[in-house]
């Protein structure tokens, strides 16, 4: 990994603080919300390779978040995290765009891994993206 920039979306503080620094001693860059609508603001604003996101948040819970970060930015991969699993909230996630769906605590080996899998996902969905535009231009030239 090479400093990817990660967005923790979560509402209990010292869990995100704990979380944060487990990631950041990892390598990577990690900025932090406590709930859905500082996700959405931060994300408008930032570049982000990958969102952790809580499923359970005052505000706006995890589907809800999920959705409108998705409608803001169709490339970013996200990952949701919560103590309060269910098979039907996790189908429901993948089935929204979710990269992934952990329970807490998660294993910090495995949420790398999901990390990893998730960047190379979005890379490959930026550069298709790139050409096509790529495409588009060279295109409409007539030469």
């Amino acid at each position: 990994m090479n400093g990817e920039r990660i967005l923790l979306v979560d509402d209990e503080d010292e869990f995100a603080q704990l979380l944060s620094e487990r990631l950041e001693s990892r390598g990577l860059r990690v900025d932090t919300a406590g709930n859905g609508l500082e996700a959405l603001d931060k994300v408008k604003k930032g570049d982000f390779d990958v969102v952790v996101l809580d499923m359970v948040m005052p505000v706006m819970d995890g589907i809800e978040t999920l959705e409108r970060l998705r409608e803001e930015r169709p490339e970013l991969q996200i990952i949701l995290l919560t103590g309060h699993a269910t098979v039907e909230k996790g189908v429901q996630a993948i089935k929204l765009g979710a990269a992934d769906f952990l329970e807490k605590p998660a294993d910090i080996d495995a949420l790398m891994e999901k990390i990893r899998t998730a960047k190379v996902k979005k890379t490959l969905l930026v550069e298709k993206r790139m050409k096509g535009t790529i495409d588009d231009i060279l295109g409409s030239k007539s030469w």
